[in-house]
């Protein structure tokens, strides 16, 4: 401001001194010269006027010429030397970035510089300040604050502000720093000052945001942040620690609280500030926290670093806390997810396998060892494929390789496992990539053996329900055929005694009809559609009955040996049924011992604790009587004890047998509720053993005293028999055979016939005998209507059918049955044996 001071001196017509530092005298004494020659010069002249000296006053012009003289020099000289200081300060001005503006008193401008004008946008004509009102009008703030900012130059003082100039066509505002300053001796005048801040606002604002953001980052990090003084006094809390301690920042920071009253367990003798015993420049660790007023309590791992001022005299925290409640959650969380993980995994009811990528087992549970009869460290680090069979090992090398190859089989592989017992399993495979190191595979094993075993089991049973619908179907009629074939046999045996020429034929015809009805009865028994009559029996009574026949049968060359055991259990069977099954396993112990050996029959109780599973069936826990057939002949094949059972299989030769003898055995006891098992090794002989189940009961007079056909006894007898047969040849036969022996006979062809009887003649009739299955009514249900009419008349059922069709029908007790095909003889006893018990 010097240099435009002597500016204004110059304007003013002043001169100014030269202020150079090398010649401060030189110059006053040019002043003084300047100005003083002339007013000597003048006062000479006017002396010279006075004393009328012609030589004062030409030397007082002459002094006074020169003073002029000097004096429009030195004018001359300071013009020239204003004129370039002010263009040197022009200059200076011109280059500044910032705009400058001096007027006058009257508001006149003494000086502006391009900048002002360009941030101004003064226009021509327009007075400067103006131009600053009309860009600052558009945003009322800003226009208000410059008229605040005038009137304070105006009265003197200085001033400045930051004024936004709004930007037009969507573009950011613009911002000026306008500063006012008067100028001093110079009343009204004022310098101004102008510069574009926006740049820097802009920083500043990014700066502001960027601040924001940490300052909220600092608040709502994850984490807490606290900072203490030496006194443990909260000087700064974020938001996030003082919500876990259940409040606010100035709950923490308003004085009252300290660092230790948030710890549960201060540590003792340490400064206020420190969060362990022993203090330290850096503390780690875990801590646990109190909320405030009793609030939760929780786990924090704390890091924390104390800040000494370079007085020594006050101290600062800089703390993290991190809440170990989550991770403490995740933690019980994965833990949990494991246990039940490692419990599915040991507990699942299949077998899990672990392998790596070189075809190890690396993990395995319970299920998996128990399909292998294993432990788990004779098998961890084995190859996979060493504990399949031989002969399987490959396929599934082949398929565990696919899979590690990123295949997915569609199903599931059957293989068989080699470890302590054979067995069938499902394989299903699936890789483990991304899972642990490497890309081995997950291997699931499902244990096939039971269901193998099932579908045997009903294959086996499809095979005999097959069986037993093909000899259901023809048994009726068959067995019709057959009694026709046999009763009238019978009737021409009558008239044609043994040496007649005719006797052998007839007999000849009847005994194949036998072996007929005998076939029909083994279909039957293996289906377990046969009539059964069980009774309470002893096994050893029967095996006594049966000991003469069954030496007869074996021959001389094989030993027959008997071995009872004691207080031997009851059994509930049909006896008849029972002697025909020792009597097959027998025969079949015999055609195995062809060049001799030793036959022992063994009986004794066996109790089963457990179910036991024994080839496709399982015998339930429960007492049993057991009879054992075991003989020392050449054994049955492994590769045919499964099909031994079946129905027309055999090893024997062409005409030696007809494959129904094991198949009746199997029938007849399944059907009374017992099983056959059988033991065999080639060469060393077979055992066969029947469980039969053990009767609770006590044995019963009735049951042992049961009558059996006596021969040469008088079957003859009297009453009148309602006979009632579908089949022609049937009925014709039995009421001849009936009359022959002196009965009197009504014959009906079906159940309405014979009803119409009963209603019209009932109580003459005596007995009725009706088949089991005719069309329209059948036997049942007239019987069920008998009993409603006569209910002590006696009702004998014959069929080719089995009994449990009789079971179907509500209110019919089965007393009497006779079997089709039955003989004259059958027929006349076992009439005279019910009129009897009626009698």
């Amino acid at each position: 401001m010097d240099d435009a001071s002597s500016l204004l001196d110059s304007a003013r017509g002043r001169d100014t001194p030269d202020r150079s530092p090398n010649r401060p005298s030189g110059s006053l004494a040019v002043a003084l010269l300047c100005y003083g020659l002339a007013p000597a010069g003048l006062a000479l002249v006017a002396a010279g006027l006075l004393l009328e000296r012609e030589s004062i006053l030409w030397a007082g012009a002459a002094v006074a010429a020169a003073g002029v003289a000097l004096l429009i020099g030195r004018v001359v000289t300071v013009a020239r030397r204003s004129a370039r200081v002010g263009a040197l300060l022009g200059g200076a001005m011109e280059g500044m970035p910032a705009g400058q503006l001096l007027c006058d008193g009257t508001g006149a401008v003494v000086y502006s510089n391009a900048a002002f004008r360009d941030l101004s946008g003064w226009r021509p004509g327009e007075r400067p300040l103006e131009a600053l009102e009309r860009q600052f009008a558009a945003d009322s703030d800003s226009a208000r604050e410059f008229r605040r900012l005038r009137e304070r130059v105006r009265a003197g003082a200085a001033a400045s502000a930051e004024l936004a100039v709004p930007g037009v066509d969507g573009r950011p505002p613009e911002w000026r720093r306008v500063q006012g300053q008067p100028v001093d001796g110079f009343a009204g005048s004022a310098h101004w000052r102008i510069e574009d801040i926006t740049a820097r606002r802009e920083l500043e604002q990014v700066m502001l945001r960027e601040q924001s953001k940490l300052a909220d980052f600092m608040e709502h990090a994850p984490v807490g942040f606290f900072s203490v003084d030496q006194d443990g006094q909260f000087l700064f809390v974020n938001a996030t620690l003082a919500s876990w301690l259940g409040g606010g920042p100035n709950d923490l920071t308003d004085g009252a609280a300290r660092l230790h009253d948030i710890l549960e367990a201060p540590p003792a003798g340490a400064a206020p500030y420190d969060l362990f015993e022993g203090g330290g420049v850096e503390q780690r660790g875990e801590v646990a926290m109190r909320g405030l007023r009793g609030g939760r309590r929780f786990q924090a791992s704390v890091a924390q670093s104390v800040v000494v001022a370079d007085d020594g005299g006050s101290v600062h925290t800089r703390s993290v806390v991190r809440d170990l409640t989550p991770e403490h959650e995740w933690q019980e969380a994965l833990r949990l997810s494991e246990q039940r993980f490692q419990r599915f995994f040991e507990d699942a009811p299949i077998g899990i396998a672990l392998v790596d990528e070189g075809g190890l087992l690396t993990e395995c549970n319970a299920a998996f060892l128990g399909l292998i009869g294993s432990e788990a460290g004779a098998v961890i680090g084995r190859p996979m494929a060493e504990l399949i069979v031989p002969a399987e090992r490959e396929a599934v090398t082949a398929r565990l390789t696919a899979v590690q190859g990123g295949s997915d089989p569609a199903a599931p592989l059957e293989v068989r496992l080699s470890g302590g017992r054979e067995l069938s399993a499902q394989l299903y495979a699936r890789r483990l990539g991304g899972i642990g190191v490497g890309a081995g595979l997950i291997l699931h094993f499902i244990d096939m053996t039971e269901r193998k075993s099932l579908e045997a089991q009903f294959a086996q049973s499809q095979k005999m329900q097959a069986v037993g619908q093909l000899a259901g179907g023809v048994a009726h009629d068959f067995n019709n055929l057959l009694t026709a074939m046999i009763g009238f046999c019978d009737l021409l045996l009558l008239r044609h005694k043994p040496g007649d020429q005719s006797f052998s034929d007839i007999m000849q015809i009847k005994q194949n009809a036998n072996r007929a009805a005998n076939l029909v009865r083994q279909l039957l028994a293996f289906s377990r559609q046969q009539t059964l009559q069980p009774r309470v029996i002893t096994v050893t009574d029967v095996l006594a009955e049966l000991a003469n026949l069954l030496r007869r049968l074996i021959g001389e060359n094989i030993e027959l040996k008997m071995i009872h055991g004691r207080d031997l259990g009851l059994v509930k069977v049909d006896q008849n049924q029972l002697e025909q099954v020792i009597i097959n396993l027998v025969v079949n112990a015999r055609d195995a011992m062809a060049g001799g050996g030793r036959l022992t029959v063994v009986t004794s109780n066996h109790t089963v604790a457990q179910p036991e599973r024994r080839g496709h069936e399982t015998i339930p826990a429960g007492a049993y009587v057991s009879v054992e057939v075991i003989d020392t002949g050449c054994g049955i094949a492994k590769e045919n004890l499964q099909r031994i059972f079946e129905p027309f299989y055999t090893t024997k030769e062409v005409g030696s047998g007809t494959g129904l003898g094991l198949s009746t055995v199997y029938g007849i006891v399944r059907q009374t509720g017992g099983f056959v098992l059988v033991d065999s090794a080639v060469g060393e002989g077979t055992t066969f053993t029947i469980l039969l189940p053990r009767h609770q009961g006590e044995l019963r007079p009735i049951d042992t005293a049961e009558p059996r056909e006596r021969r040469g006894s008088d079957l003859t007898g009297t009453g009148i028999i309602l006979l009632v047969e579908d089949e022609d040849a049937v009925r014709v036969f039995s009421a001849r055979a009936l009359r022959n022996k002196g009965y009197q006979v009504l014959e009906a062809k079906n159940g309405e016939a014979a009803l119409q009887q009963i209603e019209t003649d009932g109580a003459r009739i005596d007995l009725l005998i009706t088949d089991v299955v005719m069309p329209q009514m059948d036997g049942p249900t007239l019987a069920r209507h008998v009993r409603r009419l006569r209910p002590e008349m006696r009702v004998i059922f014959i069929s080719g059918y089995a009994e449990d069709r009789l079971g179907e029908i509500d209110g019919v007790e089965v007393s009497h049955f006779l079997p089709k095909p039955f003989s004259l003889k059958q027929l006349a006893t076992k009439v005279k044996e019910v009129i009897r018990e009626g009698k």
